[in-house]
């Protein structure tokens, strides 16, 4: 038998949280297996739909929850297809190549520049990989700091991509408005150090 309701917490960290039956009662614990593979990440004050089982400590738990979503809501998922997301979010990338390009022209920095970007970036997108596996599987999980400084540190192209095409970390707001103020700040950091200013401090001239 299957029931409605809303999730009214949840832990994404931990994988798990609660559901509010719509007809009223005890709220039913809920984990990120009960969720189809490769399903979006639960968030509070949605509704799904679920049918109830015992735990292992005689605890009612919800399984095969499906997410209810609005005729509007389907609407607006299938615009937001990949493909148009990436338009308007992968744009930082070749802009970025632009600045990169433009730093190269002027003022020369060194080829070790661009192989830390790739490096970064390669490690940042397995970090993704990783953490995205974790999520399904109910595992540790690695931290969104842990995240932000690998993007800091040059990884944010990698990111990027993970983002776009393991669709992880990418509806999340408060943490992709953490994500893009490192892309602000690796940027700015970037231009300073290639400039003649930056270049004499690092360069020791």
């Amino acid at each position: 038998m299957r029931f409605d309701g809303v999730i009214r917490s949840w832990d994404d960290e931990r994988g798990f949280g609660f559901i509010e039956p719509r007809l009223g009662g005890q709220e039913i614990f809920v984990h990120i297996k009960a969720f189809p593979r490769g399903a979006t990440r639960p968030t509070i004050g949605q509704r799904v739909s679920f049918e109830v089982e015992l735990g292992s400590q005689g605890k009612k738990r919800a399984r095969k929850v499906e997410v209810i979503r609005p005729a509007r809501a389907r609407t607006r998922a299938q615009n937001n297809s990949p493909t148009q997301w990436g338009t308007a979010t992968l744009f930082a990338i070749p802009a970025f190549l632009v600045v990169y390009v433009a730093a190269d022209f002027f003022w020369r920095p060194p080829n070790w520049f661009a192989l830390v970007y790739l490096v970064a970036s390669v490690v940042t997108f397995l970090a993704y990989f990783l953490d995205k596996s974790s999520a399904k599987r109910g595992a540790s999980r690695t931290p969104e700091s842990t995240l932000h400084t690998l993007a800091l540190a040059g990884g944010w192209p990698g990111a990027l991509l993970a983002q776009q095409f393991l669709r992880h970390k990418s509806a999340k707001a408060k943490f992709r408005s953490v994500f893009w103020g490192t892309v602000v700040v690796n940027v700015v950091a970037f231009v300073v150090l290639c400039s003649p200013v930056g270049r004499s401090l690092w360069a020791g001239q």
